[in-house]
């Protein structure tokens, strides 16, 4: 359930990137590490002085409801799911328990709107996006994400090889999400996209056979072909257009613990993590071949 990427115009808002910790350039030992933040102010990645809504608490919101295989069950709080799993692991880094870790569900735009937030970070497959950086602060991304068409394995659609091959059919997308905007940006078909609140409304307007094709993010096109539209194929992956698309940790503008979750991000990415939780939960529909352009 990736989501949209508008046109693209400067970000003016630069985060401060942090690769060797989030302390000072001293030594381990120093009584208290801090980090230039976005807003050009000072906050600690001590635990214990962590910037957090609620002290010793993080508090993480996600969609409603949570979809696998980013969340299992639609119940966050299991640590089941790429991403739940993901939060945990992040909050692990902080040293920050489990038990201390609290879920909230928000509206997909809501999140996306300017603002301050009743939560520390979002959690719902947001694209980074510069259009979304002047609102919201975003982390480092945490996974790579490709598009995908799906559509009945006797179908015309289900023989396409290249993007030409989708321009004549009727496909459709949840709305906000960059599926829709791929299909807008790059397919251009010459019948409109329907557009649907979400992707339960996507799905069961393909089961009416109201659309021929539906566009996801990769790994929900596996969750889906595989456990909830089981008569559906992939037909392909969508090829990439531009630099690549990544998912960040969605944060209010300026948060001060943005440098604090992408050390942690870095460190799991460097010992391993991440990629474990991919394999585990993200690729697990083999090899889908890649349209042409």
């Amino acid at each position: 359930m990736s989501r949209r990427t508008p046109a693209l115009f400067a970000a003016v808002l630069t985060l401060a990137v942090i690769t060797a910790g989030c302390g000072s350039s001293g030594s381990d030992d120093d009584a208290s590490k801090s980090t230039t933040t976005a807003a050009g102010g000072e906050a600690t990645c001590d635990n214990a002085d962590l910037p957090l809504k609620e002290a010793g608490s993080l508090q993480v919101a996600t969609g409603e409801p949570a979809f696998e295989p980013w969340v299992v069950d639609d119940e966050p709080e299991n640590g089941k799911g790429f991403e739940s799993a993901v939060v945990y692991a992040v909050a692990d880094q902080l040293g920050i328990d489990k038990a201390d870790v609290t879920w909230t569900r928000t509206g997909f735009d809501e999140a996306v709107a300017p603002g301050e937030k009743d939560y520390d970070l979002n959690v719902q497959q947001y694209s980074i996006t510069p259009e979304r950086d002047e609102v919201v602060d975003f982390s480092d991304g945490y996974y790579t994400v490709e598009q995908a068409v799906i559509a009945s394995p006797d179908s015309d659609l289900a023989d396409a090889t290249s993007l030409t091959d989708l321009r004549d059919v009727q496909l459709g997308a949840a709305i906000g999400t960059t599926s829709l905007d791929y299909i807008d940006e790059y397919i251009k078909p010459s019948k409109e996209p329907l557009v649907f609140d979400d992707n339960a409304a996507a799905k069961a307007a393909f089961d009416a056979g109201q659309v021929d094709g539906i566009v996801f993010d990769l790994p929900t096109a596996y969750y889906i072909t595989a456990a909830e539209i089981t008569d559906s194929t992939i037909v392909g992956v969508l090829p990439q257009q531009g630099d690549a698309e990544e998912l960040g940790l969605l944060f209010e503008d300026g948060s001060p613990l943005v440098p604090c979750v992408n050390e942690a991000l870095a460190a799991l990415k460097d010992d391993g993590t991440l990629a474990d939780l991919e394999e585990q939960y993200l690729n697990q529909g083999g090899d889908i071949p890649t349209l042409t352009k």
